[in-house]
């Protein structure tokens, strides 16, 4: 990573588990992370509760924690997420398991304006997002990015093994992009 890192300004954020930093070692991940150029980890398992040393170490390295709000997310717990994210607040905006959906709930709309009332920080919202159309929708609703896997993961799946694996997989982040910039007004 760290020799992507010398030609790209692209920010780079890591999602794993924390019983993998944990074993590695807080303090030793942070610095290689830092060193390897990551910008940010996501660490689904790990309330913010319970992320003090870790966030200590990350916030004097200058590595992004990003913790999730759900839901079901009570105004206090916003309130301690937004306080303790750095970079943006991941909004996973559907209760369940993730994976591409076919449309959106009206719902998503009602959160994000709840949690903008709380926060000044970036919000993206990640869980069913899988179109660009999705990625324009939310944007108009309120939120900052997007957070896509399983779309992707599926656009990868279907051209494994292709010469065109690259190209395809680029072209679907960047009608994603396009998106989000127009739920935006850009």
């Amino acid at each position: 990573m760290a020799d992507v890192r010398k030609e790209s300004r692209i920010p780079f954020i890591l999602m794993t588990y924390y019983n993998l930093i944990f074993h590695y070692g807080e303090e030793r991940f942070v610095r290689d992370a830092v060193a390897a150029g990551l910008d940010g980890i996501i660490l689904p398992d790990l309330p913010p509760e319970e992320a003090g040393t870790l966030v200590a170490l990350s916030k004097k390295a200058g590595l992004d924690m990003i913790f999730l709000l759900a839901p079901t997310s009570t105004d206090e717990r916003i309130k301690l997420v937004s306080r303790l994210s750095q970079g943006f607040v991941y909004y996973v905006s559907l209760t369940g398991v993730t994976g591409a959906r076919t449309g959106l709930q009206q719902s998503i709309q009602e959160s994000l304006t709840r949690i903008k009332t709380m926060t000044d920080k970036p919000v993206a919202v990640g869980f069913g997002i899988s179109t660009p159309d999705q990625a324009a929708q939310v944007s108009q609703w309120g939120a900052d990015g997007v957070i896509v896997g399983s779309a992707l993961v599926k656009v990868i799946e279907e051209n494994s093994g292709s010469a065109e694996l690259v190209e395809k997989s680029a072209a679907f982040v960047k009608a994603l992009k396009q998106g989000v910039l127009a739920g935006h007004g850009d």
